[in-house]
């Protein structure tokens, strides 16, 4: 099953991707939730719905016509992973870490599929990061084993970590520099756990600079895997239906290169995931 969140005057809506087309999950199933997480806390049946939805007489909207949200527009947490990647951490100057560097991101940080990524005022140092999204599916109990943790995914989708690389080095923790308005590429498809191998490792990552390849690598490269991220979460808190793991991003950021490459206005950067698709953002500066 592929979903997408989309706007309807103005507002996310939650959608069935079929083909090129979509269906919007709550105008065709009544009491279905407009919003992924809304509809996941609620324990709503999304499969039993979709299969309703695509055997009635919902209208289908062309997905190319499309604005976008955030897959989550609406979050409870956001957990981002860094050096998660071995060659990424290598390129950056670290050892393997022994533990994730785990950081934050907040909502007005997201942005949905085709839509801007600010370049920021206060900085030239604009970084990408192809980073794999996990959307957790149902509450993880605290102290879940590695090997029970895949079960509470709900699936998985694109993320562009975009990084301001000056402010994020201003202090020890990174949270300042990954949390400017508009730097979060989230989506457009989820693709449910279901369809993809556990943990959805082995799948090609991509990031893509103006279509020139910028990173490509495996999902299987990661350091901390999706079921020993989950696990080492939950010793610390309670994971709920919603809530996002982002996981890390591989070697050939900007800011590795000589001489570095920073994301300048006008640009487009795209992320694409084997089997789970493709995130872009054209690149305009801020307001």
């Amino acid at each position: 099953m592929r979903l997408t969140t989309f706007l309807h005057n103005g507002q996310p809506r939650l959608g069935l991707v079929t083909g090129d087309a979509v269906i919007d999950l709550a105008a065709a199933v009544p009491g279905t939730p407009p919003e992924l997480r809304a509809a996941l806390a609620a324990g709503v049946d999304l499969a039993a719905a979709a299969q309703r939805a695509q055997t009635g007489h919902a209208p289908r909207l062309p997905l190319a016509g499309l604005q976008f949200a955030p897959l989550v527009p609406e979050p409870g947490k956001t957990i981002c992973l860094g050096l998660n990647y071995f060659d990424h951490a290598k390129e950056g100057g670290r050892d393997k870490p022994d533990y994730p560097w785990f950081f934050y991101r907040g909502k007005s940080s997201l942005v949905g599929h085709g839509q801007p990524g600010l370049c920021p005022r206060a900085s030239v140092k604009f970084d990408y990061e192809a980073e794999l999204a996990v959307v957790i599916g149902r509450r993880v109990p605290r102290h879940v084993a590695a090997l029970d943790a895949l079960a509470y995914v709900f699936g998985y989708s694109c993320f562009n970590d975009m990084s301001v690389r000056d402010f994020q080095k201003r202090t020890p923790q990174w949270t300042i520099g990954k949390n400017f308005d508009g730097t979060g590429g989230f989506g457009p498809v989820l693709v449910t756990a279901d369809e993809l191998p556990p943990g959805a490792t082995g799948l090609r990552i991509q990031s893509r600079l103006n279509g020139q390849v910028m990173q490509d690598a495996s999902t299987s490269d990661m350091i901390f895997g999706v079921a020993e991220t989950i696990a080492l979460l939950s010793e610390c808190m309670t994971l709920e239906p919603g809530d996002t793991l982002v996981m890390g991003t591989p070697a050939g950021v900007g800011q590795a290169r000589t001489p570095p490459v920073w994301m300048q206005v006008g640009d487009t950067i795209e992320v694409e995931i084997e089997r789970i698709g493709l995130l872009r953002n054209p690149i305009v500066a801020e307001a």
